[in-house]
């Protein structure tokens, strides 16, 4: 599991000209995205550490403040464009395993205390996001 995270002052998802996720105030937002042996255990580690790493201001963490996170899927996370033109999507697992990975990503995060934005998963979705700092990092859960 791969989570792309970026400090924002605020965030927000638009599917169809509907917002269907935002945060108004400092948070995360993580992009997600699942490969074929992910499971549960990837669940649990990776959204505590994104809920408790140090990333927000004062070396405090989401949550220390309370802070909100929008959590968006993304299966190009898992692109590999080292050969020709054309990225390969084949290390992405499909929406039938990714999906329910992702659900429970969002969920994790809740039962550890977050306030969860989400985005549309498989949607084509128009993200807006102002960053913070910048301050971008790349997780990957162990294997």
């Amino acid at each position: 599991m791969r989570a792309v995270v970026q400090r924002t002052l605020s965030a927000s998802v638009t599917v169809a000209d509907e917002v269907v996720g935002r945060t108004d105030e400092p948070g995360l937002l993580v992009y997600l995205g699942v490969t074929h042996d992910d499971g549960e255990a990837d669940v649990a580690w990776l959204a505590r550490k994104v809920w408790e790493l140090r990333l927000m201001r004062e070396e405090r963490s989401a949550a220390d403040l309370g802070a909100p996170v929008l959590v968006v899927s993304q299966f190009t996370l898992y692109g590999d464009a080292r050969k020709g033109r054309r990225p390969s999507w084949g290390a992405a697992a499909p929406g039938p395993v990714s999906e329910p990975l992702y659900e429970a990503f969002c969920t994790a995060l809740a039962d550890l205390g977050a306030h969860v934005e989400r985005g549309r998963f498989g949607a084509d979705m128009q993200v807006a996001a102002v960053n913070d700092g910048p301050i971008t990092l790349i997780l990957d859960s162990p294997r």
